[in-house]
């Protein structure tokens, strides 16, 4: 069957251990873990892309098989540019496996030979969002619980400077 590779993708703003939890899970099943920062050059994220991805890179150090790239554009050119058929995706809620499914089927239709495999949160994880951790932040409360350990005193700085 040869290499198996996917692709994460996300905005990972900050990266929180839900995201953690897919990573390692899909490292696990895969013989290499692409995950792509999301740049969108229209929104305006909490972290600048960079940033994050510095911050992925940290919390991804023990896993040798995962790679993080910045990427802009669209998911389906980003595989094709990768060589890569399968999109891993983390579905916390039947809400967002609803989303999620939705853009499975455009990303399939850009290209026709792209998968997308759907991981159900871990236990405890699924109440963990990227907008709840930067909540929590903004009023100082505890983020241990929530963002892996190498990436917490950039989180905690970001928000320090920020008040």
């Amino acid at each position: 069957m040869g290499e198996t590779r996917c692709l994460y993708p996300g905005s990972f703003d900050p990266v929180t251990v839900g995201h953690m939890d897919i990573i390692s899970r899909a490292a696990a099943m895969f013989d290499e873990v692409v995950v792509g920062v999301l740049h969108n050059p229209e929104k305006k994220g909490c972290f600048p892309v960079e940033k994050r991805v510095e911050m992925l890179k940290k919390a991804c150090r023990e896993m040798p098989n995962v790679r993080v790239i910045a990427y802009g554009g669209l998911l389906a050119q980003l595989t094709k540019e990768e060589n890569i058929r399968v999109v891993v995706r983390g579905v916390r809620t039947a809400a967002d496996l609803e989303s999620e499914t939705m853009m499975a089927h455009v990303n399939r239709q850009l290209n026709p030979a792209l998968e997308t495999v759907f991981l159900p949160a871990s236990p405890g994880f699924a109440e963990v969002s990227a907008s709840m951790v930067r909540q929590l932040a903004q009023f100082g409360a505890p983020l241990s619980a929530y963002v892996p350990l190498q990436a917490l005193p950039d989180v905690a700085a970001a928000f320090q400077q920020m008040k």
